[in-house]
């Protein structure tokens, strides 16, 4: 792939020049100089530069999602010809929260070892944003995680429903909110805790013209009070304190098992789809296919289907 256009990918991921040359192992000027021939050679500004970094400009974006598919249409086709000269079970790649891996995947992907020993398996943990960057990378197939409706078109991708989750509330034995049920309003008073920090690189997955609003709720939060992108560390910090920590209801047993309690909430709780995510370019691919089916079928044995 053209050498301009894997140097543009790697600064509008990095969100800095400096992150950019630090990836690329090459000095920030040298890069510098590249990005504004780039620039002079498409006719129009990619990015806008700030003390914070530098941000794609409209045209930018446009050239990101372009070269990403050019990227990824590339990478795919070396992968190809490289399964075809081993010619080798390619395994599986997928990507998921914490708690989809712990609930059914785990099972899954034992299961699938002892069908297939010795094919290689690839999980990659994260939050929603995080995996779909890996996705439109081609570093995984397919990631499971929770339906976003504001996704840019321009990102191209199918969403399968498994089930239905709400948001718990979970929080440390002898928190002052237990003992009796509690309106949300009451709860939300409370230090949060957040699994899905927001990055700012991922704002372009979303169409700003359509969701300014909800881009402005995902990435200027300002209502927690601890984050990491690691479950782990987020329960190790509401054991510790008076947080809250929401999360999907359905780590209830697996929160208890850790010492954490769920809150009782008078309000109805607000429903969300969890499914499968890929890309429209790989359905009907041989191997996607029958990993949809396979992880479908895993999904039903632990939940019930969406309606």
């Amino acid at each position: 792939m053209d050498k301009l256009l894997s140097q543009f990918l790697a600064v509008a991921d990095a969100g800095t020049l400096s992150g950019g040359a630090k990836a690329l192992l090459i000095t920030q000027p040298t890069l510098t100089i590249n990005m504004r021939k780039l620039e002079e050679s498409i006719g129009a500004p990619l990015f806008e530069r700030s003390s914070r970094g530098v941000r794609l400009t409209r045209y930018g974006e446009t050239l990101y999602e372009n070269a990403r598919l050019m990227q990824r249409l590339y990478d795919n086709t070396l992968s190809s010809i490289a399964d075809q000269k081993r010619d080798m079970e390619q395994g599986l790649a997928i990507g998921t929260g914490y708690s989809w891996w712990s609930l059914f995947l785990k099972d899954m992907v034992l299961d699938y070892q002892r069908e297939f020993p010795g094919s290689p398996v690839q999980i990659s943990l994260g939050h929603q944003f995080h995996l779909l960057d890996q996705l439109l990378s081609g570093d995984i197939a397919l990631f499971l995680g929770h339906e976003t409706k504001e996704l840019n078109p321009a990102v191209m991708t199918d969403f399968i429903p498994l089930t239905e989750v709400h948001n718990g509330y979970f929080v440390r034995a002898g928190h002052p909110l237990l003992g009796q049920p509690r309106q949300r309003e009451e709860i939300e008073h409370f230090p949060m805790v957040t699994s899905t920090p927001p990055e700012s690189r991922h704002q372009r997955f979303f169409d700003p013209n359509r969701w300014r609003s909800r881009m402005k709720a995902l990435f200027e939060q300002t209502d927690f009070v601890f984050g990491s992108n690691s479950l782990a560390a987020c329960v190790d910090y509401t054991l510790a304190t008076e947080a809250v920590l929401p999360h999907s209801h359905v780590m209830r047993e697996h929160f208890e098992a850790l010492g954490l309690r769920q809150l009782e909430v008078l309000d109805e709780a607000t429903q969300f789809l969890v499914g499968i995510h890929v890309l429209k370019e790989r359905r009907g691919e041989k191997r996607i296919e029958p990993l949809i089916e396979r992880t479908r079928q895993a999904a039903a044995r632990a939940f019930p289907p969406a309606k």
